[in-house]
């Protein structure tokens, strides 16, 4: 079905997906508060395989046939391969540069755009990336933060990572009877299991965890993971995978909003007028050229209300 992005539907799923990088802001604060330090790979194997195991169980629903191969490649990008190198960037990069490469996703998303979905990207489009990492930069940047080569390149390929699997999850839609539920689950498992061995290999042993770890690690798991994916792939079905990508930018504006309210991180002058540009960068990106032609996106069908009432109670977890 082919609908210009105009209606109320449109915004509604903007809105709706856009809880999904505000959710994955706090993240970090769940991260350093509750969870064991040092386990990068352990966190990112326990937030996706569990995750995508459990919506397995619940959709009953299996890739089958091309779908195999493709559940595959969009679980390695989305999940498999970003996680691992966000980590690797987070750790190797002080001074929140790993937030500013993160912030260049929507860059790659439009050039990834224009060669696979022959969408060629406005002025208007460029301008509010530009914006949006500038701001991003002025929220997480210190003086001194330092640069390394590996932790570099790790962020720049784990911002490219997420935004071609969020082109391709465009780009290819999802097979007849399945709803992004099931979808998620597929791509959920197949990263959780490319991890596995990762994670195994380089730090062993699971780390003993008390109550707050377990709760943590269910927040991230459930929440931050399972639901928040959920979003995100539900509204790349439904809205240009360009206009999705520029509502990463919002997850460094929540982290930091959150650092502020939950942890009592101070907020400079600079870091709130970075707030703002970063806003002003998501909200430009959504802004749709007036000689767009129409996107093509996916029908709202019977799969998809009825994930809406079968979707997993979210339990209410203490911080």
């Amino acid at each position: 079905m082919t609908t210009a992005p105009r209606s109320t539907g449109y915004a509604g799923t903007l809105a709706l997906t856009a809880l999904t990088p505000i959710v994955w802001g706090s993240t970090y604060a769940v991260t350093t508060e509750f969870l064991p330090p040092d386990r990068p790979l352990f966190t990112a194997l326990l937030r996706a395989l569990p995750a995508g195991l459990a919506l397995l169980a619940l959709t009953r629903v299996f890739p089958h046939g091309r779908w195999l191969g493709r559940a595959a490649i969009l679980g390695l990008l989305n999940i498999g391969v970003f996680f691992p190198l966000l980590f690797l960037a987070a750790y190797r990069l002080p001074g929140g540069v790993a937030g500013v490469l993160t912030a260049v996703a929507p860059m790659f998303a439009l050039g990834f755009a224009a060669v696979l979905l022959a969408e060629v990207p406005t002025r208007r489009k460029l301008l509010a990336g530009l914006i949006g990492v500038f701001g991003v930069a002025l929220v997480v940047l210190r003086g001194n933060a330092e640069l390394d080569l590996l932790g570099v390149l790790a962020g720049l390929a784990g911002a490219g990572s997420m935004a071609a699997g969020t082109v391709l999850t465009q780009k290819w839609g999802r097979p007849e009877g399945v709803g992004p539920l099931a979808m998620t689950g597929w791509q959920l498992t197949a990263g959780g299991l490319f991890i596995l061995p990762l994670a195994v290999l380089l730090e062993g042993a699971p780390p003993a965890m008390d109550a707050q770890a377990v709760g943590g690690y269910l927040y991230i798991g459930v929440i931050g993971t399972a639901l928040a994916y959920w979003l995100w792939f539900r509204g790349i079905s439904r809205v240009p995978a360009t206009s999705i990508a520029f509502l990463g930018l919002l997850s460094p504006v929540s982290a930091a909003v959150i650092g502020w309210i939950a942890l009592g991180q101070a907020l400079t002058v600079v870091q709130i007028l970075g707030l703002g540009i970063a806003l002003a960068g998501t909200m430009l990106g959504q802004i749709p050229a007036k000689t767009t032609a129409p996107t093509t996106v996916s029908r709202e069908s019977d799969t998809d209300r009825a994930e809406l009432v079968a979707a997993p109670k979210v339990p209410e977890l203490a911080r």
